[in-house]
């Protein structure tokens, strides 16, 4: 019920927000069920069929699980007997490639929601699959930011001292490294690929969980309850764990929400410089980087669509965490 309030109490850009990252997950995780290229990676080439414009539809046929399309004459139908013949043109000369004996009931349509890519790979399909890689290392980058961070902060803020101020040196000396080249030296010393982009994120955004967690807890720790329960004798983890955390827990989904889009736009840029999840994977960063000089061509929409995805993912995170924090503010 708790839930369904807040929601009716949310603003409507903060309702919108959460619609766009509950269909993109959708998308991510069924999304493979109205794609056309269902192979590992969406990555089926067919250059024949490059660069073609959002809303095309082509006809196909399928020989030996290849599709060979019918474009601009590269397909010849003998209407005599039905067989099915390709050339190759080189120049004035014409080779035959095959010749089959299909009927024309086995040619078939096929409709390509976003065009294809500069090697004719269908880019609806790819589209979706990078949104599940970035919604994914988002997922994961969150999870391990928060893993330290509380960890780090908990201890820092309940304890003080010399605990305090050994980690206080770390997360200082932490947050005066950009964050961006932290995470390329991280991604350089531990290698590239999926597993080790949401690790090199998440080694990197802890900071800010840590620094917010430990005011928090040197916030609680005076609070009555507190030293209620030291008075009772509760085992400090007990205190930190049952009696502290609970009451920063809406703390902590804020700036959840907050890493979220920041790993996000990290990952696209690690994606972008070539030091993210490597080819074939799809990523909206690599998508990015593969067209973007298509922008100064009629194909700009290979550069823009990406784009697109990555700002509405970003900016509906932005938005809910916003929106998240004026809702669970309890002064106000």
């Amino acid at each position: 019920m708790k839930l369904f309030e807040l929601i009716n109490r949310a603003t409507l850009i903060t309702k919108l927000s959460l619609l766009i990252i509950f269909a993109y997950a959708l998308l991510s995780i069924f999304g493979f069920t109205i794609i056309n290229d269902k192979s590992k990676f969406a990555n089926d080439m067919n250059l024949q069929i490059a660069t073609l414009k959002p809303l095309s539809k082509l006809d196909f046929i399928l020989i030996d699980d290849k599709k060979i399309y019918i474009k601009e004459g590269t397909i010849l139908i003998n209407k005599k007997n039905g067989d099915l013949i390709s050339f190759e043109k080189f120049g004035n000369n014409e080779k035959i490639i095959f010749s089959s004996s299909l009927g024309l009931g086995n040619i078939q349509s096929q409709f390509f929601l976003m065009g294809t890519d500069k090697f004719g790979r269908d880019f609806f399909s790819r589209i979706i699959y990078g949104m599940k890689v970035s919604l994914t290392i988002g997922f994961l980058s969150v999870l391990i930011s928060l893993a330290i961070g509380i960890f780090l902060g908990s201890i820092s803020g309940f304890y003080g001292g010399k605990i305090d101020k050994a980690i206080m040196w770390l997360i200082n000396v932490t947050w005066s490294i950009p964050t961006l080249l932290l995470v390329i030296a991280i991604s350089l010393a531990i290698g590239k690929g999926f597993n080790q982009v949401f690790i090199a994120i998440g080694l990197t955004m802890w900071v800010d969980v840590a620094r917010i967690v430990r005011g928090q807890f040197m916030s609680l720790k005076e609070k009555e309850f507190v030293e209620a329960g030291e008075v009772l004798g509760y085992k400090s983890s007990r205190l930190i764990v049952k009696h502290i955390l609970p009451n920063i827990f809406s703390t902590i989904l804020v700036i959840s929400t907050a890493n979220f889009s920041a790993a996000i736009l990290l990952e696209s840029g690690l994606s972008f410089l070539g030091l993210g999840a490597q080819p074939p994977v799809p990523t909206w960063g690599s998508m990015l980087r593969d067209h973007y000089y298509f922008i100064f061509m009629d194909k700009s929409y290979l550069a823009i669509i990406p784009g697109l995805f990555i700002m509405t993912l970003v900016l509906s995170f932005i938005n809910l965490g916003n929106g998240l924090r004026d809702l669970l503010d309890v002064k106000s």
